[in-house]
């Protein structure tokens, strides 16, 4: 909350959107005057492009244009070659090229002129939706100035523009990424064999067509760089990531679907029994959307709050007059801790809504008459969230973001030290990349355990944990196997759902892929779009883990007497003992085999 209050202050993100002058005033805005700076505090409303008086013959010094930069209301679209010309378009078109307090008539008659007025000749220029800046248009003037411009802007103001110029496509995306994310759910809802396998068909095509799209897009990048710009090489080095990492993914998968193949019609079982704990509180379907609403106002306020501070600086006035931002160098780094944030509120988020369903599925399942299911689980689960749980979805949101941030550090200490890696580092930041995912994904199956003991319990986070591993580790048996392998089929919907998203991003940031650094806004769409379809499709995975926990406890407390009956239904109960008997007959065929590997001892034939 410091960081957003103090970086909404101190930052001006207007300066990042809508460009400014060398005088302090942002373009396109009525402004305040800033002290010692004679030429600032001027209304700019009709002025929103920003013109480069020597665009032909950019240079950067410690960060700072050698170029004087001003307000226009419009760019010159064809080539200025005289003062008199740049007068008649000034008297024409109203958009004045010379600094501000010299008056267009003497821009012919003034003897100093030419050190006020852009140098001649003025290349054509047109508006780009890069700062709104007047880019020239003839080939040798543009390759400068994209060099020069786009170059010398650090990182993380390149990524920012990369976000606000593609700023409708991203959410353009983020709808279609709901879209899907609807689509599979009402497909697991009614979940057939036949639709297994189209599910299956559609993520192994989706899974090859991105890896091919993603290294063609390299090939074409590595053969045909129109000009060496940094946004080029690092989308390039961003595409080689992400084509490598798809690959290898890809690969694993298709092993995985190749291996688990046969125990698909056990899938569409354990579903159907998925959809009937559902349908006694069918609003558990429409929970992800309040989720996704939150996810989607949480996400602008952090796109906010990252402008901010991209842009948080203090005005100094230089010679002439000129008004230059000098950074806030303490405050701008904070946006590491901003990414932080993100993770921890995202995974609090989502955690929230595994306790809301978790509390529900708890409350029908624990209610001895099947036929009167109770009356408003889902706000009686809310209630108790609210009113004594939310420290536990803390907690648990904290666990999973501390094992993600030395995997950042990791990253960026790889990242930076690229050059001087030896094939043991290599190796060695590999292994804890492994071990970090490893021991992410199993804190996250813990954690979704943990919040439904809490659920049946009360208890907090620690104990529920405790409680938790101890009742896994004593039924495991039960249902491990058959467990995983619905968790499998929910993941490969996410995995649909991204691929296309990810698909529809490359082939819409592509267009415009020199002025933008589009690698990282293609990330944050992919990421995001695996949370809104985790969102909605971890109903399934959360009612599919809480039932099996309800019915370990169920067997821990009951024995199917007349005075302690279990509190699962009949149809519940045959498909785990018939779980049980597979699992038992392939053990018994596992030994068998083993034996015969063995072999016998060879004895005489007795007639």
């Amino acid at each position: 909350m410091f960081i957003m209050g103090y970086s909404v202050a101190a930052g001006a993100t207007g300066r990042l959107l809508f460009g400014y002058d060398s005088f302090g005033n942002v373009c396109g805005k009525k402004n305040s005057p800033v002290e010692g700076a004679p030429l600032s505090g001027q209304d700019m409303t009709l002025k929103k492009y920003v013109f480069f008086l020597n665009s032909c013959n950019l240079e950067a010094n410690e960060g700072r244009l050698s170029s004087t930069v001003l307000c226009v209301s419009s760019c010159p679209e064809k080539q200025l070659d005289t003062l008199e010309e740049v007068q008649l378009f000034a008297n024409s078109s109203g958009s004045f090229l010379c600094v501000y307090s010299l008056n267009s008539f003497n821009y012919t008659q003034k003897p100093n002129a030419d050190s006020l007025c852009p140098r001649l000749p003025v290349p054509p220029s047109k508006s780009f939706p890069l700062f709104n800046r007047c880019v020239p248009q003839t080939p040798e003037c543009y390759s400068l100035f994209a060099s020069v411009l786009i170059n010398d802007v650090d990182a993380l103001h390149r990524i920012l523009s990369g976000i606000m110029s593609g700023r409708d496509t991203i959410l353009g995306l983020c709808i279609l990424a709901l879209a899907l994310s609807l689509a599979m759910m009402f497909t697991f809802r009614f979940i057939t064999t036949l639709l297994v396998h189209i599910l299956i068909s559609l993520v192994i095509v989706g899974l090859l067509f991105v890896c091919s799209v993603l290294w063609w897009l390299y090939y074409d990048y590595t053969y045909d760089l129109s000009i060496e710009l940094d946004t080029e090489r690092e989308n390039m080095k961003c595409l080689l990531g992400f084509a490598i990492v798809s690959t290898v993914i890809t690969a694993v998968l298709l092993v995985l679907i190749f291996v688990l193949r046969k125990r698909i019609k056990l899938t569409v079982e354990l579903f159907q029994v998925i959809n009937k704990a559902i349908s006694s509180s069918p609003f558990l379907l429409f929970q992800p959307l309040w989720t996704f609403a939150i996810l989607i106002f949480f996400w602008v306020l952090w796109v906010a709050v990252l402008l901010s501070l991209g842009t948080a600086g203090a005005a100094q006035v230089i010679k002439g007059g000129q008004v230059e931002y000098k950074p806030l160098s303490g405050i701008r780094y904070m946006w590491w801790y901003h990414l932080i944030g993100l993770i921890w509120t995202s995974e609090f988020i989502l955690a929230c809504q595994q306790m809301t369903i978790a509390g529900a599925v708890v409350t029908c399942y624990f209610n001895r008459n099947k036929k009167d299911p109770p009356d408003r689980p889902i706000l009686s689960s809310l209630s108790i969230l609210f009113c004594y749980h939310q420290g536990t979805v803390v907690k648990g949101s904290l666990v999973i973001t501390l094992v993600r941030i030395p995997r950042t550090i990791l990253l960026y200490i790889y990242n930076t030290l690229k050059e001087k890696r030896s094939a043991w580092s290599r190796c060695a930041f590999k292994c804890c990349f492994c071990c970090f995912w490893c021991l992410d994904k199993c804190l996250c199956h813990l954690n979704q355990n943990v919040y439904t003991t809490t659920a049946i319990n009360g208890t907090d986070f620690c104990t529920s944990a405790k409680d938790a591993l101890k009742l896994l580790s004593k039924n495991s048996s039960h249902f491990t196997s058959v467990n995983c392998f619905g968790d499998f089929i929910i993941f490969l919907g996410k995995v649909l759902v991204v691929c296309f998203t990810v698909f529809g991003g490359l082939m819409a940031f592509n267009y415009n892929r020199a002025l933008q650094v589009w690698a990282i806004p293609l990330l944050l769409v992919a990421f995001f779009a695996y949370l809104v379809a985790h969102s909605f499709l971890s109903v399934f995975e959360t009612v599919l883990d809480a039932l099996f926990l309800c019915f370990t406890v169920d067997l821990e407390t009951n024995d199917g007497s007349s005075e302690k009956p279990y509190f699962m239904d009949q149809e519940f109960l045959s498909f785990v003992t018939r779980i049980n008997k597979l699992n038992d007959a392939r053990a018994q065929r596992d030994q068998n085999s083993l034996r015969n590997e063995e072999g016998t001892e060879l004895r005489p034939i007795v007639r």
